[in-house]
This record gives C-alpha cells, structure tokens and sequence, in this order.
C-alpha cells in the first residue's frame, strides 16, 4: 500500500502553464547553482507554490537540482577544469557523507542548524568581500587532496544530506582556503562534488516515493541549459562574476534564515 506522500506524487496533475513557470525556474536556478549555489533560493518555493507538501518540494528540488549540477559538472570536466582521477576520494566520501546525512536528519531533529547556519554564511560573505583578492589565482596549497577528501568532502557531504543551504557557498570557500584554488577553478571543483551529494540524497529520497516526476523532468529541461549557460559564463567572466554572486547569495540566504527564525518577533 502506497503512503499518502507517495500516492499523491503518483497523482499530481501539473497543468501547461505552471509546466512553463517551472520550466523557467529551473533554467534560472540552474544558472544561479552553476555559479554560486543557492538555486533552492528560487526552486523551493515555486515547488511549494505549486502545490507539492514540503516532502515532496525537497525530494523534487534534489531531482531537478542534480540534473542542474550534472550538467555544469560535464561542462567543466570537458573543458579540463576538473580531472576526475585527482578527486575520486572526494567524490566517494562526500557521497557517503550526504548519505549519512539524509539518513541522520530522518531520526532526530535538524532545527538548531537554522540558528547556527546564518552566521556561517555572514563568514563567508564577508570573507569574499573583504578580502577582494582571495581566489583570483591559485595559492598556496594547505592540504592534501585526500586530506581535504576527508575533512571537507566528507564534512560537507555531511551537512548537504542533513540540512542543505549554503552548501555550494561551504564548498567553494575550502577550495579556496584549503586547496589554494582560484574561485573559478574552486566553483568547477565545486559543482563536481555538489552533484555528488545530491545524488546520494536524491536515491533516499526516490526510494521513500516522495519525488514528484511530472515536476522534476520539467525543471530539469530548464536546469540542464541555465547549468550550461552559467557553466559558460564562469569560464568567461570568473571572478568578475563568481565573487559578487556568492555574497549577494550568502546573504539572502541569511536574510532567509534568520527571517525563518526570528521574523515573528516583529508581529508579537
């Protein structure tokens, strides 16, 4: 017998013209993701708004989001910014980090994370901001490859199955601190490792039927060109564009956070 999640993501009529305004979402979300993360900014409430339950607006957000980060990930491995011999190790412990992760946060409770999270992201705004040179050519090196497998790729895995926002923004600033990787190449890296939790936390998510198909297929349409055309514009512009974006994105996220936690304050 199916649950009641799962039977409404089987039943779920999506009409022509929400079809074409997810389309559209996916394509700019994709572009957003492929740069600086924070697409779930623009994809999460349009799911909800649509009509999914939360369940089903994160497990969709997961399909649509790793079509996206698939799509920029083959972009730069073709064109030499990422050798994937060099990041196997990342590559195997961020999944089963992300794998953890999703299975740790269907046990216990994943709410102190939005108190702490805000203040994590004003770190790495301000870290872009303030120090306007950070990233604009690789650096010193501070750790190993399978060093940085271990502690980042693994951490942050982590923390994309068990909560999710900023995880791009997480990644992108150890490659940059640890490795010594301009943020061009950081955000290349970036989206490799990206795709690899989400793909770990979108197989739990299909295999508890909470994915909405009709949904996910058409957001991915519009994420595999927005990837692709964002993917383009990293390599073109790089930190011109990088930079800027990742603070404007930490921000709202923030603002999002804190507005999440604390916005009843103005009303009471």
């Amino acid at each position: 017998m199916l649950d009641c999640t799962k039977r409404l993501a089987l039943e779920f009529v999506l009409s022509l013209d929400w079809a074409l305004l997810l389309f559209m979402v996916g394509l700019m979300a994709g572009f957003v993701d492929s740069i600086a993360g924070g697409g779930g900014l623009i994809t999460v409430p349009a799911l909800l708004a649509v009509g999914l339950n939360p369940a089903q607006a994160l497990a969709t957000n997961k399909l649509q989001s790793s079509g996206g980060a698939f799509s920029a990930s083959y972009y730069f491995v073709r064109k030499g910014m990422v050798k994937l011999s060099d990041l196997k190790l990342a590559i195997v412990l961020t999944f089963v980090g992300s794998a953890l992760g999703t299975t740790l946060v269907q046990m216990i409770d994943a709410s102190v994370l939005e108190h702490i999270i805000p203040f994590l992201m004003i770190g790495i705004a301000g870290y872009f901001l303030f120090s306007p040179s950070v990233g604009d050519t690789d650096c010193k090196q501070r750790f190993t490859m399978n060093l940085f497998a271990l502690t980042a790729g693994f951490g942050i895995g982590f923390y994309d199955g068990f909560f999710g926002p900023g995880t791009g923004s997480f990644f992108a600033i150890a490659f940059v601190s640890l490795m010594g990787f301009s943020l061009t190449k950081a955000t290349a890296h970036t989206k490799v490792l990206n795709c690899t939790s989400n793909i770990a936390s979108l197989l739990f998510f299909i295999m508890g039927g909470a994915v909405v198909w009709k949904v996910g297929l058409v957001m991915i349409t519009g994420q595999l060109i927005g990837a692709r055309l964002g993917s383009k514009v990293v390599m073109s512009r790089g930190q011109q564009i990088i930079r800027p974006m990742i603070v404007i994105i930490s921000l709202i996220m923030t603002g999002k956070l804190l507005w999440n936690n604390y916005g009843y304050l103005l009303f009471s």
